[in-house]
């Protein structure tokens, strides 16, 4: 390579090493991390101060040491900027983060009109605005941006199938974000999401085969398999709410099994409805334990079929999870399923939206930091 292809390798792997710390790195550190010179380290990272990229922070004197304090440097990781987007059939969520997936600033809004997605695209476009404001950032600095939707999503981006409505097929959701907002976009199925985030940040980071399932409702399952999001044919994967055979439907206009509704005040008359049964309402709990038998249902075909390690709960499941968790157990282990461990999400709604910074921030890795390994 020429001089200048060195430069941007050399760099690449120096932001690189920055990026994956916990903390301060010294000169040292680096050196030993990346394989590069001292002098090579010191004439890129007064390049990347200059830029804007690292900060050289203040030099603390080491107690008992005779010598002069050590050089330290960080990464700005708020430098450069990420959204992540939510569509509901009711709403739209918004979060930037920065590089480091650290969310800096959050809007929300009602939708004017979920069957229109040009009118929902412009109100999350506008919503990502808002989210930078609140971060404090500028548009100059957003590099990447990923979209949380239902429906079945192609590895494209593209929505081929969702159900109750065809206004969405064929809706390329990264070029339609990407020509109101000019930065690259990526796409994916919020439960597909849910699932790569709780492994990135919740609680499946102990797993690399895990489903994320929502169930009510609202109804979806996030497949990954050693680690990766499994989509299938144009993103069909986890649509389970399509399949005629098995029962995720039947439920939904319960009032339990408004959970996971993206309404308000359905979701209130869940938890009411819950809070009942911990009372020992005799009609709740009934209701519970119906709710409690399509879950495992589900579950228990799911157990058989992609076999995970792991079953994680989410999408508005968690907020009753000390009611529904020990049920569903016990009627998978009558059900005589594989010993699939089963917990509540650790994120909470924000999943999707999570598993979205994640998609950005996989999908732009080169870009961001360059070459995994030093190419010296």
């Amino acid at each position: 390579m020429n001089q200048s292809a060195v430069r941007r390798v050399n760099t690449s792997v120096i932001l690189r090493a920055l990026a994956v710390s916990a903390g301060p790195l010294k000169l040292t550190a680096l050196a030993e991390r990346t394989g590069l010179s001292r002098r090579t380290i010191e004439i890129v990272l007064e390049s990347l101060v200059e830029t804007g990229w690292v900060t050289e922070l203040d030099r603390v004197p080491v107690s008992g040491s005779a010598g002069r304090p050590a050089r330290r440097y960080e990464l700005r990781s708020e430098h450069a900027l990420l959204a992540a987007v939510r569509i509901t059939t009711v709403d739209v969520s918004t979060v930037v983060a920065d590089v480091r997936g650290r969310v800096l600033g959050r809007a929300h809004r009602l939708l004017r009109a979920y069957q229109d997605p040009g009118a929902t695209l412009d109100d999350a476009a506008a919503l990502v605005l808002a989210a930078l404001d609140d971060a404090g950032g500028s548009v100059d600095r957003l590099r990447a941006g990923a979209v949380a939707s239902g429906g079945a999503i192609d590895d494209d981006g593209v929505v081929r199938r969702l159900v109750h409505t065809t206004r969405w097929e064929g809706v390329h959701l990264p070029d339609e974000l990407a020509r109101r907002l000019r930065v690259p976009w990526f796409a994916d199925n919020d439960t597909n999401l849910g699932a790569l985030a709780e492994r990135w940040r919740g609680v499946a980071g102990d797993h690399d085969n895990v489903v994320w399932a929502m169930l009510g409702n609202r109804t979806g399952l996030g497949i990954l398999i050693r680690g990766a999001v499994h989509r299938g044919l144009d993103g069909a994967a986890g649509e389970i709410v399509e399949a005629r055979s098995l029962p995720a439907s039947l439920v939904e206009d319960r009032p339990v099994a408004w959970l996971t509704s993206p309404e308000p005040a359905q979701r209130s008359v869940a938890h009411a409805r819950f809070d009942a049964a911990r009372d020992g309402d005799a009609t709740a709990l009934a209701e519970v334990d119906e709710f409690v038998e399509n879950i495992a249902s589900i579950l228990t075909t799911l157990s058989w079929t992609v076999a995970p390690s792991l079953i994680v709960l989410g999408g508005g499941l968690e907020d009753a999870a000390d009611v529904l968790l020990p049920r569903v157990r016990a009627a998978m282990r009558d059900a005589h399923t594989p010993e699939v461990e089963l917990r509540a999400t650790g994120l909470g709604r924000d999943a999707p939206l999570v598993g979205a910074v994640k998609l950005a921030l996989d999908r732009m890795d080169t870009e961001l930091f360059g070459p995994l390994a030093p190419s010296e």
